[in-house]
């Protein structure tokens, strides 16, 4: 199919639909985790770095998994290392690596914000899904992700 082959109606409505609502649906989850003074990519990087081995990644790992550019993520750690929740630290193995480490701190924010930020998810996304709904919507955006990344 010609790649400039317009959307179908329900395409129409499901690509709108998708581009009117990201926006409202990140400001509400960002809004949520405001009362605990992080934003929602202050929150990604606590997510990634609790669930890495010894709570640490690579600087450039860290970046990746984050769809940040080096200085994006350098950006985002910087005022998470000026609040002690991020320490950025060089590697035993190889001075040359940078990594990031979730602190103590940096672990109890997480654990602070945690149920703040699950009812934000349960309230903005998933108490307006079926259990249908649900798997559709794994379906669909692991088959957009599989497609992105071909």
């Amino acid at each position: 199919m010609p790649p400039d082959r317009p959307l179908e109606a329900t395409e129409q409505v499901a690509w709108r639909t998708f581009v009117e609502t990201v926006d409202d649906l990140t400001r509400a989850l960002q809004d949520d985790l405001q009362p605990h003074e992080i934003t929602l990519g202050d929150y990604q990087v606590f997510v990634f770095l609790s669930e890495a081995e010894g709570r640490r990644m690579r600087m450039v790992d860290l970046a990746a998994a984050l769809h940040l550019s080096p200085s994006g993520l350098t950006r985002r750690l910087d005022g998470l290392c000026r609040e002690k929740y991020v320490d950025r630290l060089p590697s035993n193995q190889d001075r040359r690596v940078m990594l990031a480490v979730l602190t103590d701190r940096g672990f109890a924010k997480l654990t602070e914000a945690y149920p703040t930020h699950l009812a934000s998810v349960r309230r903005h996304i998933f108490d307006h899904c079926s259990s249908a709904d649900v798997a559709a919507l794994g379906r669909v955006f692991s088959a957009i992700q599989a497609g992105l990344c071909a």
